[in-house]
């Protein structure tokens, strides 16, 4: 049973937030080194200081060599520090419960007929390039298994994709004890995102109010799909009793985006610049005693972007797709949060970024976005100079170093992804 318990976070009750590693080792790694709060000890085991709390994003998989290894590792120290330990459900995790169906006779009405009678490596290549987002995932698996196999054919693979999520399997148990959403003091932590759409609704149909009941009840629906799935239940029509599970961690039809879902919804513009929710929400939120939202799934440049607005934070934090190999870390407090990060700039000079800010502080632009470029004050640099970032077409984007005193007497203000055309 995923933990579902709210918590009551202090100021002195740190949390350490890493997402999105997404099969790369050495993101986990980087983010535990000289880590005041998560180490890997001598064994590899991930370990969690005492007082501290890990959260894990989610996407642990798809685009590194070291699925697996990350998998177990997570789980791991799941098991063995459950109270401090919180792991959310990403779509590239739970989207692997597809495999069983869809490699054993029942593929996406999508799927061509040529993919339809094509061997099973042939099928699931195209089913991870063209319905996973996970173009490469095949031969990252492959050289995973090489390193302690000397030699791994095409249905090797296929076989360890499904043994994943079968009795047993490393991904089914890591996915058992994952939840959709977590709250702790102030702080709400979904993978994807909170809009309109999704707070309070449950997949069900339900709406629920209040933020503690809405989490329990959404991570309650997400172990019933999952128990759906261990026990293969299916509908009178054929229908897997865990579809609206796969729906859910999956763009609407027709749309990039799922604005329902906390998992596949965005906290960005189309260009994936991010967006502070509307002021609704956020007084929506107040009401439960939120006044910070943490999320990854939706890449924000190499280091973490921190939006605010008088007293709410809005924080992305994704790690896939940047210019640099590790991972920054964020730790939280329900006072202030810590941000670290390597940044790479257009200039390609790396840069290091690193700052503690409290909570409703206005006595700095950090958090604040331009009127007239839109570009986002992300933080200070040990340069001196303040980072400016901004989402460019076709997923580029825009890291500028500039001196604060080249800020000054310009319009600044909260960044809103209504703006930019979500």
């Amino acid at each position: 049973m995923a933990n579902t318990h709210s918590g009551t976070s202090r100021s002195h009750h740190p949390v350490a937030y890493l997402t999105d590693v997404e099969g790369i080792w050495e993101k986990l790694v980087s983010f535990c080194r000289d880590n005041p709060h998560v180490h890997l000890d001598h064994e590899g085991r991930l370990v969690v200081r005492p007082g501290s709390t890990f959260v894990y994003g989610g996407d642990a998989v798809d685009r590194g060599p070291d699925g697996l290894r990350v998998v177990r590792t997570l789980l791991e120290a799941r098991q063995r520090q459950p109270s401090q330990v919180v792991l959310l459900a990403g779509n590239r995790d739970i989207n692997k419960l597809r495999l069983l169906r869809e490699l054993n006779g029942f593929p996406l009405a999508r799927t061509p007929a040529d993919m339809r009678a094509a061997p099973r490596p042939v099928l699931l290549r195209w089913i991870m390039e063209n319905t996973m987002g996970a173009r490469g995932a095949f031969e990252f698996r492959r050289a995973e298994l090489e390193r302690t196999n000397d030699q791994v054919s095409d249905e090797d693979v296929v076989d360890s994709f499904l043994a994943d999520v079968r009795p047993g399997g490393p991904l089914r148990d890591y996915l058992s004890v994952c939840q959709l959403a977590y709250r702790t003091g102030n702080t709400l932590f979904v993978h994807g995102g909170v809009h309109e759409r999704s707070l309070g609704v449950v997949p069900t149909g339900e709406f629920v109010e209040g933020v503690d009941a809405w989490v329990e009840a959404l991570n309650r629906w997400y172990s019933e799909q999952l128990a759906a799935f261990r026990e293969e239940r299916i509908g009178p029509d054929g229908t897997p009793a865990w579809e609206p599970l796969i729906a859910y961690q999956a763009p609407t039809p027709g749309e990039r985006i799922n604005l329902g879902s906390v998992v596949y919804g965005r906290m960005a513009d189309s260009l994936n610049h991010p967006g502070l929710p509307s002021p609704a929400l956020i007084t929506t939120l107040a009401h439960s005693g939120i006044h910070r939202v943490v999320v990854g799934h939706t890449p924000s440049g190499d280091c973490p972007s921190v939006l605010r607005e008088e007293s709410f934070e809005l924080i992305l934090a994704d790690n896939s797709y940047g210019r640099v190999e590790g991972a920054s870390r964020l730790f939280l407090r329900d006072d202030s949060v810590y941000v670290e990060g390597q940044v790479k700039l257009d200039s390609g000079k790396l840069e290091q970024l690193r700052f503690q800010l409290s909570l409703g502080d206005t006595s700095v632009p950090f958090g604040r976005q331009l009127l007239d470029t839109g570009q986002l004050v992300k933080g200070p640099l040990e340069s001196g100079d303040w980072l400016l970032f901004r989402a460019l077409p076709q997923f580029q984007v825009e890291q500028l170093p500039v001196a604060p005193s080249a800020l000054e007497g310009r319009a600044l203000g909260p960044a809103r992804a209504e703006a930019h055309g979500v």
